[in-house]
């Protein structure tokens, strides 16, 4: 391997600030030197003919499937003080794992006769297995052939029980009808008796001819899930195999030095199974190759080159984190003795002064809650409105609903548990009319329309959220244009729900306005502050029954 092949120096970088501390990788800003470099892969990324292989969905006159991907620079120094630049993408790019240019992955399962490809083969061969006797025995036409036998079995028989009841109640009123002293009707009453006895035995032969029936064909039906079953047993079990050993031949360098394989890190043997690619994203292969090859890191940037998926926002030459499922055990791992720059998430909140009340009686209180704060005590952080409100008014104070961390606006509170579970069934109820203004990263051509996306959490990257028309939750906005300044979109929004995030997925997804709100860090880019403020609020007094309209003017 030679390493000029994937080393490339830089050099635009006349009075580019080397970052003292490597980039946090889960929530950074990239620094000057890396977006020079990312900005010479873009070119490269534009010119070559990697676009011809692999459909980014930037030409609109290819039929072949769109797949975008995420690209990744990593700034090094090698041992001889040059800096330059790697290298990666994440997965895989035109069906392959190895491209020129590119650092390779950090194991290539992909490699012919691997035993990767041997165990594949073999898994594949199960598979054709299952699905040829799945045609063969046609299992499921005769589990549903004996469904139905068993049906019209238990049918059959409780028609001549039915029979059998009617016959017993007009041999009741034949036997009440006659007298018994009489010959004539002695024979009668003997036959009658007979005619019962006879039904009885029919039902007891007819139900136990059935049973035998219903055995042989279960027994039949058992024999063939059995032999199924043990044909999806034993691939579930090779399959598990191959995991294991493909996780354990992922081993990561760290900046010490240390190895640590997929195995270790997700904890396999106590079923802490890693996500799907894991290992395969930009920032390990980069790290990886750093570390063989004595180059040290300076500085990291990932951003996505392409179309933006059908669920997750991703826009085309933004910079975004590391996913936090899949990299961030495995990332710890890696930058462990590395000078990283500290967590930004986890620094204190800073703001000293009082919440600027909106509204306050015996009942309630609304405040307007500043940008960058906590309406709740998160995991790391501490401070927020309701640690600090609860320490006000003495614990007896209960939040109605809450704000984005980076929203600013309005936000409820009860100061008696009854008003809280009123002013909660009016949320539930969507008996609330909400307004947020926000602006928007670009300009939009309608001046106004709704927004109906189903969401749910993206459960490799918290908290980002997904558009998921399977397991998603309903979640409906309508908007309306103020006005467009400085190729911005001012406007307002009115969510007919409350999902995470709504706001700023439906503002940001390719299948709703395409825009970011300003400032939105997940899916957008960062700037001073989410340009996202909850300006008006109407709702029914819980006591007085009156309408009350909250309003807290944005102060963008």
């Amino acid at each position: 391997m030679n390493i000029s092949d994937y080393f490339f120096p830089l050099v635009n970088i006349s009075g580019a600030k080397i970052p003292e501390k490597f980039t946090f990788p889960f929530y950074y800003e990239p620094s000057e030197i890396a977006t020079e470099a990312a900005n010479e892969l873009q070119k490269f990324l534009d010119e070559s003919d990697l676009k011809l292989k692999h459909n980014f969905g930037l030409d609109s006159t290819r039929e072949d499937l769109a797949i975008g991907k995420m690209f990744g620079v990593l700034i090094v120094q090698n041992p001889q003080g040059k800096l330059g630049y790697l290298r990666a993408f994440s997965g895989k790019l035109a069906n392959t794992n190895q491209i020129k240019g590119f650092v390779p992955p950090v194991f290539d399962m992909l490699i012919e006769n691997s035993y990767f490809r041997e165990g594949e083969i073999l898994l594949n061969n199960y598979t054709l297995q299952i699905a040829a006797f799945e045609k063969d025995s046609n299992i499921k036409v005769l589990q549903k052939l004996f469904t139905d036998f068993k049906s019209d079995v238990k049918n059959e028989i409780e028609t001549l029980k039915i029979e059998i009841r009617k016959g017993k109640n007009e041999r009741k009123i034949i036997r009440e009808s006659i007298l018994k002293d009489d010959v004539e009707n002695e024979n009668l009453l003997e036959n009658l008796r007979k005619q019962s006895i006879k039904e009885q035995y029919h039902l007891k032969d007819l139900i136990k001819l059935r049973k035998e029936e219903i055995a042989i064909r279960e027994v039949q039906i058992n024999a063939l899930q059995n032999k199924l079953d043990f044909l999806k047993n034993e691939r579930a079990a090779k399959s598990l195999a191959l995991q294991k050993r493909l996780f354990s031949e992922y081993s990561f360098l760290n900046f010490k030095g240390k190895t640590k394989s997929l195995h270790k890190i997700f904890d396999v043997d106590s079923n802490g199974f890693p996500p799907s690619g894991a290992g395969e994203c930009a920032a390990p292969k980069l790290l990886q190759f750093a570390y063989q090859h004595n180059l040290k890191p300076l500085a990291l940037a990932e951003f996505w080159w392409g179309l933006s998926p059908n669920s997750e926002i991703r826009l085309h030459k933004n910079y975004y984190p590391a996913c936090r499922g899949k990299c961030q055990p495995i990332l710890t791992h890696m930058l462990d003795g590395l000078n990283v720059d500290p967590n930004p998430i986890i620094e204190p909140a800073i703001f000293e002064n009082d919440f600027e009340i909106i509204y306050e009686d015996d009942y309630i209180l609304a405040i307007n809650k500043p940008p960058d704060f906590l309406s709740v005590p998160g995991k790391v952080l501490k401070d927020s409105v309701q640690t600090r409100m609860e320490k006000k008014y003495d614990g007896e104070i209960f939040l109605v609903h809450r704000l984005d961390m980076a929203t600013s606006g309005i936000l409820l509170m009860a100061k008696k548990q009854g008003i809280h579970k009123e002013l909660q069934r009016q949320f539930i109820k969507r008996l609330v009319k909400k307004k947020y203004i926000a602006i928007l990263d670009g300009v939009i051509e309608k001046m106004t329309g709704s927004i109906s996306l189903p969401l749910r959490v993206d459960l490799e990257d918290r908290p980002r959220q997904l558009v998921c028309y399977e397991h998603g939750k309903n979640a409906e906005t309508a908007w309306e244009i103020i006005k467009i300044l400085n190729a911005k979109t001012w406007i307002n929004f009115y969510p007919k729900t409350g999902r995470t995030h709504q706001l700023r997925v439906h503002a940001a997804h390719k299948l709703g306005l395409n825009s970011p709100i300003m400032g939105d860090d997940l899916y957008g880019k960062k700037a001073d502050r989410l340009y996202l403020h909850a300006e008006e609020l109407e709702f029914t007094h819980p006591k007085t029954k009156e309408k009350i309209i909250l309003k807290a003017p944005n102060n963008f």
